[in-house]
């Protein structure tokens, strides 16, 4: 058995130096120091040989494995450090190398139009008001004056989802919301309304079933028609230059009384007459007026002592008019070739 384990020495010595990776070094510590390999079963045997040898025996096969286990150790610290030193040389990062330049995004042109009508509301003094795109259908159309079966309901052909509750087809409810909560001893009411609304309309290159709003709201006392018309000057000529001009027409909606229309003087043709204008030198941009007394009062708010003006517009048009844009499905299919047109930055990069 002496014999026998100084042999199993020797090559397991061999083998352990040719041992080239962890794998390799970890199968034959098992190999020969496992619970089956020959130092085990050496040990096991030493029961069947006379008293005077078993001492002997013992011995060399502790030194065996003794000398195996150190064998082993140190094979592992050198085959780890190689496998180191391996992974940092294929991770290793030439710092001389020239960065790659990243493309930084930028907004996109519906929220920079948007984004150019708050700043200038935000310097009129105006606040941003929000409010849920799942509304109730009272403040989408009751508390603005359109009660159950009224006609100009089908004006906005809506998505219910349940009886009383709808995606709101204007943002209109924002501001009867707030005419609900305000006090009027922390001052007038001025907001303006941002945000998506929903109308069950067949997509083309004018309409969508989904698209943005901006109304404005203006209530306290004293608040005229003439308040109104100012503020929508300066809509146009900040939006479309200093040269526009504005004309309001008479219309009709329930929530305002009187009701108007506003048109801005064509910015192709200047009044002249063209085909982007339809050869009247005007078009059409937004619709407003005085708020409805019977608004107010659902809201709470006396009639006899406040007033106000209310208009709306669609960031889309504003958009489409002050780029040309001719299709509104531009704006929402991400196509890179139309929306990189509007990427440039103030400092004038892409």
């Amino acid at each position: 058995m002496l014999e026998a384990l100084a042999k199993l020495l020797n090559n397991a010595k061999e083998e352990i130096d040719k041992a080239v990776n962890l794998k390799e070094l970890n199968d034959l510590r098992v190999k020969y120091l496992g619970k089956k390999g020959p130092v085990t079963e050496i040990m096991k045997q030493m029961s069947k040989l006379p008293a005077d040898e078993k001492p002997l025996v013992g011995a060399k096969a502790n030194e065996v494995r003794t000398a195996l286990t150190e064998k082993i150790t140190k094979k592992e610290a050198i085959l780890e450090e190689e496998a180191i030193s391996k992974q940092l040389l294929q991770e290793k990062i030439d710092v001389t190398l020239p960065g790659t330049k990243v493309k930084k995004g930028v907004a996109h042109l519906l929220t920079q139009v948007i984004e150019e009508m708050e700043n200038l509301f935000i310097s009129m003094g105006y606040k941003i008001a929000e409010g849920p795109e799942v509304e109730l259908d009272y403040y989408n159309f009751e508390a603005l004056n359109l009660p159950q079966g009224h006609p100009a309901r089908d004006m906005q052909d809506s998505f219910y989802i349940t009886e009383n509750t709808l995606l709101r087809t204007q943002t209109s409810p924002v501001q009867a919301r707030t005419m609900e909560k305000h006090d009027f001893k922390d001052g007038p009411i001025k907001i303006i309304c941002p945000g998506k609304v929903y109308r069950r309309d067949n997509d083309d290159a004018t309409h969508s079933h989904q698209f943005t709003q901006i109304e404005g709201l203006v209530v306290g006392e004293n608040i005229t028609f003439a308040d109104l018309k100012g503020t929508l000057t300066v809509l146009a000529k900040t939006m479309f230059g200093e040269e526009r001009e504005i004309r309001l027409r008479p219309s009709f909606f329930p929530f305002t009384e009187p009701s108007v229309e506003m048109d801005i003087s064509c910015f192709k043709c200047g009044g002249e007459g063209c085909r982007v204008c339809k050869g009247t030198g005007w078009i059409e941009i937004l619709g407003a007026g005085m708020v409805h007394p019977n608004v107010l009062e659902m809201s709470g708010i006396d009639s006899k002592i406040y007033s106000g003006f209310a208009f709306g517009l669609g960031p889309e048009r504003v958009a489409m008019l002050k780029y040309a844009v001719d299709d509104i499905r531009h704006l929402y299919t991400n196509d890179l070739r139309f929306l990189n047109q509007f990427s440039v930055k103030e400092t004038g990069e892409n």
